[in-house]
């Protein structure tokens, strides 16, 4: 599927004019900037020097091997906490209004063991575009494993995929690092869309980071520690790390209620898809647990999905505030706001949609 040959029917973009303009507004009457601010700053802090203190106390401290196994899933969560803070609004152009702070501070990623330009693709280009169009948005496209959306081919097998994805999920990071993004590299797509060329610099990256990587988390602590627990340290903290990554991005998107669109079928019939993009953007994303002040310090406002799609060139640091003037040009042009109020039943709600999707049979056939 040609990227140039999906659109949307924009139709004037009346709403997120609006939208965009009250937002603009907000700025200027505050008088701040829409990158971060000395609240990111201290996250960025935690992120990046609590992990390498903790690997430095679990391989010089002389500590019970049981206190190595909670040091490495803190870090596991930490590096979780990285990602979702440091990273993406790094990734984003959120995170300071130098170009060059925010490259340095993309290439956090590398604690989740991703490289940097491969994610800018895969998540700022196919998913930020085309969310929940099956056949682009990758983040759909988890593996064969899992059927996110009615138009996914079925499998027997989809009727636990309730019961074993947050396995899959504990364990996506480490086909992140080992698997994943190897894949996209050698061929130079991302679901079947060519990625930009890569620089010296960004080849230089790649390898150099997950050496580097590989080196400290898996074949000092395999020297350390023996083949068994360097082994299971490893495992440990990317099943924290990535049980946690995935069930946060799960929740944005793959719940009852959302919007998905069939690609494929848009394309053949030479359609477009049906919304504007800002519309589209709020029918297939939802929010989670905004009265929270935990979930949105620690989730680095993923829970506010929607503001983050929306205005993803605007650290999260920034949307509650923008939560109030989007619910309201939203009641203004009768645009249904999607939120669940809680963590758990964020995950409920998730359990429940794959469990559907798990007993339903694809819209078309394939």
């Amino acid at each position: 599927m040609a990227l140039s040959k999906l659109a949307f029917s924009n139709n004037g973009n009346e709403f997120f004019f609006s939208l965009r303009n009250r937002v603009e507004d907000y700025f200027k009457s505050q008088n701040i900037k829409k990158t971060g601010n000395i609240k990111l700053w201290f996250k960025t802090f935690i992120g990046l020097a609590f992990p390498p203190s903790l690997l430095a106390l679990a391989f010089f401290g002389g500590l019970p091997m049981w206190c190595n196994y909670l040091i490495f899933a803190l870090i596991g969560v930490l590096h979780a906490f990285t990602g979702f803070n440091v990273m993406h609004d790094a990734c984003h152009g959120s995170y300071s209004t130098k170009p060059w702070v925010n490259k340095l501070m993309g290439h956090s990623i590398g604690l989740l063991g991703s490289h940097a330009p491969i994610w800018k693709f895969k998540h700022n280009v196919l998913h930020h575009t085309w969310t929940n169009v099956d056949g682009l948005d990758d983040d759909i496209a988890k593996s064969p494993f899992l059927r996110h959306c009615p138009s996914q081919p079925f499998k027997k097998y989809h009727k636990y995929q309730h019961l074993y994805m947050f396995l899959l999920y504990g364990i996506s990071t480490i086909w992140w690092l080992f698997g994943n993004d190897t894949i996209k590299y050698f061929k130079g797509e991302v679901n079947e869309q060519p990625m930009p060329k890569m620089k010296f610099v960004d080849h230089l990256s790649f390898w150099g980071l997950k050496l580097i990587y590989t080196a400290l988390h898996v074949i000092i602590p395999i020297y350390l520690f023996g083949w068994v627990h360097g082994f299971l340290l490893f495992i440990t903290l990317h099943f924290s790390l990535g049980l946690l990554l995935s069930t946060v991005f799960q929740m944005a998107h793959a719940v009852e209620g959302m919007l998905f669109e069939n690609g494929q079928e848009i394309e053949i019939a030479n359609e477009k898809i049906e919304n504007e993009w800002a519309i589209h953007q709020i029918m297939t994303t939802n929010n989670f647990a905004t009265k929270s002040k935990f979930a949105t310090w620690f989730m680095g406002g993923l829970n506010y999905q929607i503001e983050h799609h929306l205005f993803p060139k605007i650290s999260h640091v920034h949307y509650p505030k923008i939560n109030a003037i989007l619910k309201d040009v939203c009641a203004k042009y009768n645009i249904q706001y999607n939120e669940i109020p809680t963590f758990w039943l964020s995950i409920k709600s998730h359990v429940r949609w794959m469990k559907e999707l798990g007993n339903m049979q694809p819209t078309i056939a394939g």
